[in-house]
């Protein structure tokens, strides 16, 4: 993805790059690039699926258009078969039997399926250009060895016939769900794996997090005419089928076949998504800047209320995110009622719908988020889950928090800090001892627990702790211009520091060793309060832990006057000034890492303090909060 350049070459090549418009980029060939910049490969997807709802199969025809924007030769392609972890002896069937704390949507299901209701995938024949090339599949992976190499800014075409069974639903994908729903079709094709300038990325399924090639799709499915469809993308062909997107309902016309042809297409997205139901009801919602949304659920009793309500607080959630994240580019989004929970896929989710309300909406926003920090940002969740589910998850707390506030859910008040529950379930997770660094990949923890703890809430506190670091206007600065320039890339982890550096004016690389690549905890505390002189104050902090942080320091005095520090760390090289609601803070000399206490002055006597405050509290996720605060009494004289 990134390479080194000279200063000169660098600059250049950034006014060539911002003046370029992101679809002019990615179809242009590695020649017209720099190179050593910025790349990222290319696909084109054109399939044809018959799919057999009797049996729960579907043979299909797939041409991929693949375009090497890399500066390498590629002599092997590979490809996802995600079905075929379906299947008795299955390393996901194994690893499930394996941990400590196996996914009770897992556990050893997959090993008791019966021959029609495993997942599989078969490839009947590939072609590269015309031409039949080698292939052997591993378990999930099929390796493909090409007729000739794909040279750097070259396409090739890949013509492959495959057939598929559905399994029955364990984990995303299959049939007949808990709640009934026919078809759950997600990593439901043979999926071209990622290449980026960490070569080949041929994860096998094993649980969790998916990486995908940015491209176009156009996907025809032929399935029994009573099946209504949700898919990525838009329908081509309503007046066709004789369902109208554009309007509420069922399906007016009745076909000669009694099989109706689906036909979608998206652009720029990297991966694709349906689901079918024989039963859905099919509501839309027009927002005020044109986005439709929709929204398919089997409708009953208790959950039509819920449902009914969803659209119009789906709309003030994307109003939120539009002015915070970034904007929304697709045309449409879908709510899917289907999947084993939540589950995000470009333009779309799949959730489970019988829900009360609160339990929807909370669904429904955190999936939603994913379609920026997965669907358009859309990092190798792999190596960086707490980049996906840890920002999701840090901005359903602010979304849900929004809504509370706007009154669109009843009986619901907002928190003045809506991420302590974060802070709390964190200390907990540390002080259990089964922390692993962040840096591990999502497949390799050693638990459960400590993937699900570490990537949604220690990644969620990562934006929480950095609005603290940098002060608010600059993270809000960060995370529109992190989107601005990523999306519809693939962002690192070091890519979204290098914003925040650039927003802040501080150096942040030692906050990303500590929280990211280490499991070290961080607790300061206020060691001691004292008079100095006749008029002054002296104060003293101690880092109790090893992770170093900056420290704000809130002074409470007689009549409600208030006093405002804030120390910075020497490493960060910087400092902030402005927080939240225009707060300024005064700023007191560095605090060097390597010195465990810290000391200074201030031009108050003593005995007009009637309370101190480290952090202050909520702000950071301090192990041990008690004695984060002073109160008059404790130790002056």
């Amino acid at each position: 993805m990134k390479r080194f350049l000279p200063l000169g070459a660098l600059a250049a090549f950034l006014l060539l790059f911002q003046s370029l418009p992101f679809t002019a980029l990615a179809h242009a060939p590695a020649s017209c690039l720099p190179p050593y910049g910025y790349w990222q490969q290319r696909v084109d997807y054109q399939m044809e699926i018959n799919f057999d709802v009797t049996k729960h199969q579907f043979k299909g025809t797939q041409r991929l258009v693949y375009t090497n924007n890399s500066p390498d030769e590629l002599t092997r392609v590979f490809y996802h078969l995600y079905f075929n972890a379906f299947q008795p002896g299955s390393m996901m069937d194994v690893r499930s039997q394996n941990l400590p704390d196996a996914d009770r949507r897992v556990g050893s299901r997959i090993a008791a399926l019966k021959p029609e209701e495993q997942g599989w995938q078969h490839i009947l024949s590939l072609k590269q250009d015309g031409k039949d090339v080698l292939y052997k599949v591993e378990g999930t992976i099929l390796e493909v060895q090409l007729q000739h190499p794909i040279k750097p800014g070259e396409s090739t075409t890949l013509d492959m016939k495959f057939e598929a069974q559905v399994p029955l639903q364990i984990r995303r994908s299959g049939r007949d769900n808990s709640e009934g729903i026919a078809y759950s079709m997600s990593q439901w094709y043979p999926k071209l794996c990622e290449y980026d300038y960490m070569g080949w990325h041929v994860d096998p399924y094993v649980g969790r997090e998916f990486y995908g090639v940015w491209g176009d799709f156009d996907v025809t499915i032929h399935i029994a005419e009573p099946y209504i469809l949700a898919a990525t993308g838009y329908l081509v062909n309503p007046e066709e089928i004789g369902y109208g997107y554009e309007k509420e309902g069922q399906a007016v016309k009745r076909s000669n076949t009694g099989v109706l042809s689906w036909h979608f297409k998206a652009e720029n997205v990297h991966d694709f998504a349906w689901a079918a139901d024989p039963d859905y009801t099919h509501t839309t919602y027009v927002r005020k800047d044109g986005l439709v949304l929709h929204f398919f659920y089997q409708k009953t009793d208790y959950n039509e209320g819920a449902w009914e309500a969803l659209p119009r607080i789906m709309n003030r959630a994307f109003d939120y995110l539009n002015a915070h994240c970034g904007q929304y580019p697709y045309k449409q989004f879908s709510f899917v009622q289907a999947g084993d929970g939540g589950m995000e896929y470009p333009m779309l989710t799949l959730i489970t719908g019988e829900r009360p309300l609160r339990s929807l909406v909370g669904v429904s926003v955190h999936e939603l988020i994913h379609n920026w920090y997965y669907g358009m940002l859309a990092t190798n969740e792999s190596l960086y889950a707490w980049m996906d589910e840890g920002f999701t998850s840090y901005f359903s707390d602010e979304v849900m928090n929004f809504l509370k506030a706007e009154g669109m859910l009843p009986g619901m008040k907002p928190e003045e800090n809506p991420h302590l529950s974060d802070i709390s379930t964190y200390t907990a997770y540390i002080q259990s001892g089964a922390a692993e660094p962040l840096t591990t990949h999502a497949d390799h923890f050693s638990t459960n627990y400590a993937y699900g703890v570490g990537s949604y809430v220690q990644g969620a506190l990562f934006l929480h702790q950095l609005k603290y670091i940098i002060g608010e206007p600059a993270f809000e600065r960060t995370m529109l211009r992190y989107f601005d320039e990523w999306k519809f890339k693939h962002p690192t982890d070091q890519d979204f520091i290098r914003v925040a550096e650039k927003e802040s004016d501080m150096e942040l690389d030692w906050y990303w060793q500590y929280w990211i690549a280490s499991t070290k905890p961080l607790d300061y505390s206020i060691a001691s309060v004292l008079p100095s002189g006749k008029k002054n104050t002296r104060i003293e902090l101690k880092r109790q832990k090893p992770m170093p942080m900056p420290m704000d320091v809130i002074v409470h005095l007689k009549k409600g006057k208030t006093l405002r520090y804030t120390i910075p760390l020497r490493m960060m090289v910087g400092e902030k000034t402005e927080d939240p609601k225009g707060t300024r803070w005064e700023v007191l000399p560095d605090w060097p890492w390597t010195h465990p206490s810290y000391s200074f002055e201030i031009p108050v006597k003593t005995k007009k303090i009637l309370s101190i405050e480290l952090g202050p509290a909520g702000r950071i996720a301090d192990i041990n909060p008690d004695d984060n605060l002073w109160k008059k009494g404790d130790d002056s004289k």
